[in-house]
């Protein structure tokens, strides 16, 4: 269930009411005439099954709601309430199946912008994942591979891409190609420094690496992965069941291939640095293509639903 809490003009309420009370799986109405100060109107409460809550959304912003007072959604953990029961069964679907398109656009907008925080964890994944190649040490991959946030503007540029918001797009994939070369950048003054003190040498990154070796050896099986990994991305943010992030982070070769080639690139192996990039640019594109063809199916199968009930 979702909790909506809304500002609404005092010449809308009632419009506001009939709406949310016409919208199959809403319960829980409550107005309060006159609460709001800023801005100034009614408060309006509610509770909607998931499944139903795209299509309340939808309504109250045509109502102009979003401009001209305010719409807050909240996740209800645990409601114990048998009205709560029964608006969950008379919503058409399964919660699971519903995407709440504007939480997904806000999410995805929050998690790809180019913020000093983000570009930090991508540049210390890569620096682990950097650990993990020269030692060919497959744990310290599988650590890079779950702290990088990539994913982020790559959900982005694939939701932009589907709701068609140009600047969604551009700021993901500003995010995007930014932050893997600042990380590769300063993995690089990284690497050099390691270099240095004695801790990374060029012959670790070229004697046979039989844990790590797969990471500059781009095939169609990196391909595969990627899209098996954007499409259960995409379905763990749709679906708000995040947990599944962290299998689809450790799936894919984007931080740790993005380490090989700033390493290899310090020490001058052109061979390995071109075929990480490969292996870089084959899984990001699989992630996008995925995750893209994920959302259209959601949005056409769904829609479809709701013409038949």
């Amino acid at each position: 269930m979702l909790h909506l809490r809304l500002i609404t003009p005092a010449d809308t309420t009632d419009e506001v009411v009939r709406l949310i009370e016409k919208t199959v799986g809403t319960t829980h109405v409550v107005v309060l005439p006159g609460a709001a100060r800023n801005p100034s109107g009614d408060v309006v409460l509610c509770d909607v099954a998931r499944e139903a809550g795209d299509e309340l959304l939808t309504g109250l912003q045509e109502l102009g709601l979003d401009r001209t007072g305010s719409i807050a959604v909240e996740n209800i953990d645990l409601s114990l309430s048998k009205r709560a029961d029964k608006a969950e069964a008379e919503a058409p679907g399964e919660p699971a199946d519903a995407v709440l398109w504007e939480h997904l656009v806000d999410a995805t907008h929050e998690e790809s912008t180019l913020s000093v925080t983000y570009v930090a964890f991508i540049t210390l994944a890569t620096m682990i994942a950097a650990c993990g190649v020269v030692l060919d040490n497959a744990i310290l991959i599988v650590g890079a591979m779950a702290v990088g946030p990539e994913f982020g503007p790559l959900a982005g540029i694939c939701t932009a891409i589907v709701q068609r918001t140009p600047r969604l797009a551009a700021r993901s994939l500003i995010a995007l190609l930014a932050g893997f070369a600042a990380a590769m950048a300063l993995t690089a003054a990284f690497g050099l420094f390691m270099d240095a003190v004695g801790l990374f040498t060029e012959a670790q990154l070229e004697a046979a690496r039989p844990n790590t070796g797969f990471i500059y050896a781009p095939d169609w099986f990196s391909f595969v992965v990627a899209v098996l990994a954007g499409a259960a991305g995409t379905l763990s943010l749709t679906s708000a069941k995040s947990g599944a992030l962290v299998g689809v982070a450790i799936s894919v070769t984007t931080v740790p291939a993005a380490a090989n080639a700033a390493v290899a690139l310090i020490y001058g192996d052109t061979n390995q640095t071109v075929r990480s990039s490969e292996q870089l640019l084959l899984n990001l594109l699989g992630i996008i293509l995925a995750g893209t063809l994920t959302l259209l199916a959601q949005k056409y199968f769904w829609k479809r639903y709701r013409q038949r009930t």
